[in-house]
């Protein structure tokens, strides 16, 4: 639980800490963007902590946008899915699970995503083309959380 809540929130807390220290002390506009999980959205059972976690991340995103927003700086959450990683891979393995079937459980399309598929959400919000877009929660997982 220590360890998960150091990386998973304090982590992503003081990251934005000396982000938003920068981007004030420039004072020119900004955009963060944190990264969350599916599962800050539509909680997995037996894993409270990192539930917990991402849910918290969300909230801090919410509200440093709130505090930081009249001072040019936009900040958003992105919460991916499931990433075509070697973690899932393995896990997959692991727990004999056929990567097709499993993948069509987790997404309306069918697939687990890229990794370049969840950076180009997150450029996207570093932007311009995102500028007025501050304070959201963007899910890239394939339609999981509306499922």
């Amino acid at each position: 639980y220590e360890r998960l809540m150091a990386v998973d929130l304090k982590g992503v807390m003081l990251c934005m800490k000396y982000e938003i220290k920068q981007m004030l002390a420039q004072g020119s506009p900004g955009s963060i963007v944190n990264t969350s999980s599916v599962s800050g959205l539509r909680p997995q059972p037996s894993n409270p902590a990192y539930v917990t976690a991402k849910h918290g991340v969300m909230g801090a995103t919410k509200s440093a946008a709130m505090d930081y927003s009249s001072q040019g700086i936009r900040v958003n959450t992105v919460c991916p899915g499931a990433i075509d990683t070697p973690m899932l891979q393995n896990a997959l393995l692991q727990f004999n699970l056929d990567p097709e079937e499993y993948a069509k459980k987790l997404s309306m399309l069918g697939r687990f995503a890229q990794s370049e598929e969840v950076a180009h959400a997150n450029l996207w919000l570093c932007s311009d083309l995102s500028s007025y877009v501050t304070g959201a929660t963007l899910a890239v997982d394939g339609g999981y959380t509306a499922m």
